[in-house]
């Protein structure tokens, strides 16, 4: 059995290494065949791209030898050796100043691929530099370029107030590669988002973009077909006495979910797995733990952004688009950083529209916490451990126990944290008991200045009502007014009529009460 590795991401070295390498090579084939191609793909982060444009590298220096035993050794190609400039923005950083530090930072990685062709170049920017490198390469034979996460320096510095002066650093150096479009054998970039005036997307539009292309859908990540064929015995020793389908069910529902085109089948994401199968099989957060999405954090709180529309309406198909560091878009950035995924396609009055859902129960489970915390400024252990302290009193059919939970949960909140403001109030609450529907059944929703929430479990349920600023007898009223709890009649819990007023000045819940049904 192979070793699995999250921390090898060169394919030579996984080859040699004696890895296992989930053959991706069917498709790397198929974006080579054309003669002449340029291709831009985008996915999260963590998903495998370095992997591939280091295997597209190993392809076009002519490394045939590393490929026995895979899909693209036996395809009719010549192997030629073509002369490859791999421009990994990977470990960009930022010591001070990133507008001054970023021309630098590019002219040192091209001088660098000069060098290890033994070629000395004179001009004195970075796209000129890029220019000249391909100029002099071109002598030995037709350029492959390979860029890997392009837009490094945009996302690190998507809040910085000197973003534009680093886009238009980034639009001059991207710029020279399509003037020298007949001396370029191929052409790939890959990154995370899409952002438009970065020349990838106006002066490149000779780009093919596959990141919702149907062929290349499943190129990165695992399919459950490819977990299957390559993690079987690792499955089987992990699920010991278990039954083994179960199992299985609960591994796809943990790291299941990707999907990046509205028919494709759904991926894994390769590094959750991995760490997966590294910890023993422990269901755990290991994708989110990469990176915690504090900006996206702070810009879906800012915008008020509508979760519970946008999870349960068809959005339109501008959503994938590109777009500009002056107007930033929630869902854009959700979508493109993979917190959300396409669920399925839905005709819109002669268009395409989609409806979303979070991939799956990692990301879910991750994101709404670190909401709620972001929401609340409290820090993500404290809103978990109340979580687990509502579902509890859940469980033991406890709604003082419920509502002294929540009290407590909301005395935490620092004072500087305004519930005051509606639109977070509701967030919070949406969030919190989202991330309650992980660990039993439980839903919210909000509109009109009241929220509706509901938390089940095998025995009971609550169906609450919040009022803002009214009395916890109005919340109760409606409750038996609208029948919200009609569809629970016959399922033989015991129910429970819960209203609530919530005190915004004071940040607190202010009273409640309930009957039994």
């Amino acid at each position: 059995m192979k070793d699995i590795t999250t921390s090898v991401y060169n394919f030579e070295d996984l080859i040699q290494g004696n890895f296992l390498y989930v053959d991706k090579t069917e498709y790397i084939w198929q974006l080579i065949k054309p003669v002449k191609e340029m291709y831009f793909l985008s996915r999260p982060r963590r998903f495998g791209k370095s992997l591939t444009v280091s295997t597209l590298k190993a392809v076009f220096e002519g490394k045939k030898e590393l490929f026995q035993g895979l899909a693209i050794y036996d395809k009719p190609y010549d192997w030629k050796t073509h002369p490859v400039i791999h421009l990994s923005l990977g470990d960009y950083n930022v010591d001070t100043d990133a507008r001054k530090e970023l021309s630098g930072y590019l002219m040192a990685k091209v001088k660098q691929i000069a060098e290890s062709y033994s070629l000395e170049l004179t001009n004195a920017t970075p796209g000129l530099c890029l220019g000249e490198l391909i100029d002099k390469l071109y002598e030995k034979g037709s350029v492959v370029i390979l860029i890997d996460e392009y837009d490094k320096p945009i996302l690190d510095n998507i809040s910085n107030p000197n973003i534009a002066d680093i886009q238009r650093c980034l639009k001059g150096f991207y710029s020279v590669l399509k003037d020298r479009n007949a001396k370029e054998r191929f052409l790939f970039v890959t990154g995370v988002s899409k952002f438009s005036h970065v020349s990838l997307f106006s002066d490149l539009n000779n780009l093919t973009d596959i990141t919702m292309d149907a062929r290349y859908a499943t190129m990165f990540g695992y399919t459950q077909e490819e977990l299957e064929s390559n993690f079987t015995d690792r499955i089987s020793a992990l699920a010991g006495e278990q039954d083994i389908d179960a199992y299985k069910a609960k591994i796809k529902e943990w790291y299941n979910g990707y999907r990046f085109e509205e028919k494709s089948k759904t991926v894994y994401n390769p590094v959750s797995l991995a760490k997966f199968f590294e910890s023993g099989g422990k269901f755990n957060n290991y994708w989110f733990s990469t990176g915690t999405p504090s900006f996206l954090l702070e810009l879906v709180r800012k915008n008020n952004f509508n979760f519970e529309a946008v999870l349960g309406n068809p959005v339109s198909s501008f959503a994938f688009d590109a777009y500009e560091i002056g107007k930033l878009n929630p869902l854009t950035l959700l979508l493109q950083t993979g917190y959300l995924t396409i669920d399925k396609a839905v005709e819109r009055y002669g268009d395409t529209a989609y409806m979303l859902r979070f991939p799956n129960l990692e990301v879910k489970g991750s994101f709404e916490a670190y909401l709620t915390g972001d929401c609340s400024g409290l820090h993500v252990d404290q809103v978990k451990d109340s979580v687990y302290r509502l579902a509890d009193m859940v469980t033991a059919g406890d709604v003082d126990g419920f509502m002294e939970t929540m009290k407590v949960f909301f005395a935490k909140i620092p004072y500087d944290v305004h519930l005051k403001n509606e639109n977070n109030f509701q967030m919070l609450f949406y969030s919190i008991f989202m991330l309650l529907g992980i660990s039993i059944e439980a839903e919210s929703k909000t509109n009109n200045g009241r929220i509706d929430a509901v938390a089940t479990n095998e025995d009971f349920v609550f169906v609450m009502e919040f009022k803002l600023n009214k009395s916890e007898e109005i919340a109760l009223q409606q409750i038996k007014e609208r029948d919200y709890y009609r569809k629970f009649m016959n399922s033989g819990k015991k129910i429970f009529l819960v209203g609530v007023n919530f005190d915004p000045e004071a940040g607190q819940i202010a009273s409640w009460t309930y009957e039994t049904v």
